[in-house]
């Protein structure tokens, strides 16, 4: 099978890892790609946002599937029209895409399929806004409506700081989800749908706030890891019965069935689990060590996903190693990051036992790889257990040159000293000290 990956990011080349370790994937073709994608597979520079100019490149090179990574081309409906021509497609269409796109849309659909998530409020001036912090309290919860790359939320104990993020959502154009603060640790859980049926990863935890300690301002995320041994039993079970499935059942019903990857945002609370938010798309960096782990082919799982067959899919199997990216971000990401830098040290960290590393913003200059964005790499490594992995993966890090790097040096410490706790229930003693 000869597959087309759509996108430019770590996400993107962590695919194409995978999908060229599939023995029934013949080629895979990127989209625009990486410098990463380019040494390991054809890339091609179009626009990846451009429904018709991905159409074009998917007929021209003849492939038998498509896979749409980041939200935005999937937003702009990419999606759609590779259908209409019968190109078996992995990803949702617009409509179902919202789900993503409009965080007020995916409330709507979680309230009809009764989806267990945070009160929230929809607010379209600042007068709304004002009242809905101070219905809801402190900490505050602001989230831009719209597609803002994982950087459009802010949590604070500040007033003033949650109206001003609001204020700016709103100069913009756009409304904003004001939402009651979630306690307990977030876990990520990607769902494979292919419209009615749906297939569950191994879940994973990843690190939003850009400085140790979980300070500072939301990124795109900064690392991840998985297996999370502190998960109660049962709860991969629990997520796909209660979110999951009726929020596909939800998709299908209104006419735009969900065929691509549903990300489940959720937060382990003191009153169960909760929705943070939907995703449309693979998440990044936990795409990273999800698909480390993964030993079932992916691309024979995702064209039974994108041809409505998952039911007749295999089972997955799993690595039992666990796995830890540490994202390595430019100079000043998540503001203006600094980009054009060379990186040095990838042959020796690619040569590390176990460790590979991602590329996200990279591009080739005169045959030479420099930055070119504000997440710049991810260096992934498997280990027996949550402790080697984070020693190997560090190594990894310590061995790339790139002036004014910034990664967290945290990533998956206290999972692996067994401190991550989950709220009690309300009146109860907590169980473990301490959470990540």
């Amino acid at each position: 099978m000869k597959v087309l990956v759509i996108g430019p990011g770590g996400r993107e080349h962590a695919i194409v890892r995978a999908l060229l370790a599939d023995p029934y994937v013949s080629e895979v073709h990127a989209a625009p790609g990486n410098a990463g994608i380019a040494e390991i597979a054809p890339t091609h520079s179009i626009d990846a946002n451009d429904p018709a100019a991905v159409t074009a490149l998917a007929r021209g090179l003849d492939v038998d599937l498509v896979v749409v990574g980041p939200e935005a081309p999937l937003a702009a409906g990419v999606a759609d029209p590779l259908r209409a021509a019968g190109i078996p497609v992995f990803g949702p269409g617009k409509e179902a895409a919202r789900l993503e796109g409009s965080k007020a849309f995916a409330k709507q659909v979680m309230a009809a399929a009764n989806v267990p998530t945070a009160m929230a409020h929809v607010a379209a001036d600042v007068q709304e806004a004002a009242e809905a912090l101070d219905r809801f309290g402190a900490p505050y919860v602001v989230k831009d409506d719209g597609l803002a790359a994982g950087k459009g939320v802010v949590v604070t104990e500040d007033r003033g700081a949650a109206l001003a993020h609001a204020r700016s959502c709103f100069d913009a154009g756009g409304q904003v989800v004001i939402e009651e603060y979630l306690d307990g640790p977030e876990v990520s859980l990607f769902v494979i749908s292919d419209g009615r049926h749906a297939v569950p990863l191994v879940p994973a935890q990843d690190f939003k706030r850009i400085f140790d300690g979980d300070q500072g301002p939301n990124t795109g995320g900064m690392g991840a890891y998985t297996p999370l041994e502190w998960l109660p039993a049962g709860f991969v079970d629990e997520v796909m019965e209660r979110v999951a499935l009726p929020t596909i059942r939800e998709m299908a019903r209104r006419g735009t069935p969900f065929v691509g990857v549903l990300y489940c945002g959720l937060a382990i609370t003191s009153r169960g689990v909760r929705v943070i938010e939907f995703n449309a798309r693979f998440g990044d960096p936990e795409t990273q060590v999800v698909l480390a782990r993964l030993k079932t082919p992916l691309g024979g799982l995702l064209l039974a996903a994108a041809k409505g067959e998952l039911d007749e899919a295999e089972q997955l199997h799993w690595a039992k190693d666990a796995a830890v990216a540490v994202v390595v971000a430019a100079e000043n990401y998540p503001g203006t990051p600094r980009t054009g830098d060379l990186i040095g040290g990838l042959e020796q960290a690619n040569a590390l036992p176990n460790v590979h590393v991602i590329h996200a913003g990279t591009r080739l200059e005169d045959g030479k790889v420099v930055s070119a964005g504000g997440r710049v790499l991810a260096v992934v490594a498997l280990g027996e257990d949550l402790a080697e992995a984070r020693e190997r993966a560090y190594a990894g890090v310590g061995l790339i040159e790139l002036e004014g790097a910034q990664y967290r040096t945290d990533i998956a410490l206290k999972a692996s000293r067994g401190q991550v706790g989950i709220p009690a229930p309300r009146g109860a003693a907590p169980a473990s000290a301490g959470k990540e």
